[in-house]
């Protein structure tokens, strides 16, 4: 079986860690592609070698100075004959002065809309190696395992109207926050599902106590509960959530939630596990999923090959998972990630996260910073 994956490394640290995603997806080429067990008369079962096909493409700054557009064509052609698109980063200040509608960031949201990708599963988990790489005590992030579901095409980001524009003698911002039923009820739908699946918790997080829109989605999250008995629902508030998160993250499981607070709760979360260079992300909701590494283009250390490419390469697992049905390899990818960080090595943000001096963690082995060419080297050798 051969995977066809659509490759946009973007701009900035996009391009470095990227290359390590693809590292490690290749050292799992010519594996089985289906896991192998008792056929008839005991025999293994059939499998066939796993193969993938990469297509790298220009997105974001890096195809606006190279084509004049940030989503070309050519790239959007290419990911929709695709079975999945990883996608690195986009954006840096030198394209901080362009229009809205060339601004990098605008090839992401109208991938997310030509996808049809409405829902952004971001996981937050703690690897026990990194605990004390967290700014919070042990004690408060030991065992947090949280699965942040944003909807991802409605909200403020995509409401009209929009714009600026000059009332008298001032100029006037405008944004409007806007959500259908329909767009409520399938993000939540899919948070119960996913719920079921893992603890049985889920967070709805509205402010709903100022915002019609929010008392519209709380409103339709409440009903769904009903169909959902073995589902415990809580709502929040989106700034006692935002407290929750540091105070106690291990009440939460799932947590729903609109496109915006969905955006800026994810990135709180990211730091529960010492950086944000360890959180993956899927986005999905059509036929062909997108992956990606939250932390955005980092062009302070573009080029620096400082960065952390285990985001990039999680997000590699979980296109596995959630596109291509590959539990068991995706599942590998993860324990090569968890072998690597027990065996001590380190990028620069969650090495000096571990503690001023500090040169060894909680299992005794000595800790070794490197870089991101040798982090993806040593997961695609544990792999």
């Amino acid at each position: 079986m051969t995977y066809k994956i659509a490759v946009l490394p973007g701009d900035g640290i996009g391009r470095e860690v990227i290359a390590e995603a693809v590292k490690v997806l290749k050292a799992l080429e010519g594996a089985p592609s289906e896991e192998q067990g008792a056929g008839r008369d005991n025999r293994p079962a059939a499998s066939t070698p796993l193969a993938f096909e990469f297509t790298e493409c220009l997105v974001g700054g890096a195809a606006l100075d190279a084509v004049g557009v940030p989503l070309p064509e050519e790239t959007l052609k290419v990911c929709l004959n695709s079975h999945a698109v990883l996608f690195g980063a986009v954006g840096g200040p030198q394209w901080n002065s362009v229009s809205y509608e060339l601004r990098p960031e605008k090839a992401l949201l109208d991938l997310r809309e030509k996808l049809g990708l409405y829902a952004n599963l971001r996981p937050t988990k703690v690897y026990p190696p990194l605990i004390d790489a967290s700014p919070l005590k042990r004690e408060v992030v030991e065992g947090v395992d949280i699965l942040v579901v944003r909807e991802l095409t409605g909200g403020i980001y995509f409401g009209n109207p929009r714009g600026i524009e000059r009332v008298g003698t001032e100029e006037r911002g405008l944004n409007t926050l806007i959500y259908t039923s329909s767009e409520i009820r399938r993000i939540a739908k899919l948070a119960f599902e996913l719920a079921r699946k893992r603890r049985g918790i889920l967070t709805s997080v509205d402010k709903a106590n100022v915002l019609e829109t929010m008392q519209l989605w709380r409103k339709i999250v409440t009903e769904m509960a009903q169909d959902y008995p073995d589902v415990t629902v809580n709502h929040l508030y989106v700034d006692n959530c935002a407290m929750q998160l540091i105070r106690s993250p291990k009440q939460f499981d799932v947590i729903v939630t609109e496109n915006m607070f969905g955006d800026i709760l994810s990135d709180e979360a990211a730091m529960l596990t010492g950086s944000i260079g360890m959180l993956p992300s899927a986005s999905l909701g059509g036929k062909i999923g997108l992956y990606e590494p939250i932390h955005g283009s980092a062009p302070d250390i573009a080029g620096k090959n400082k960065a952390n490419p285990i985001a990039a390469i999680a997000s590699a697992a979980m296109m596995l998972r959630y596109s291509f049905n590959l539990e068991d390899k995706a599942a590998l990818i993860e324990k090569a990630i968890l072998t690597t960080l027990e065996k001590g090595y380190r990028t620069e943000d969650i090495f000096s996260g571990q503690g001023a001096g500090s040169e060894k963690q909680g299992t005794g082995a000595e800790l070794r910073r490197v870089g991101t060419q040798e982090m993806g080297d040593l997961i695609a050798e544990s792999l």
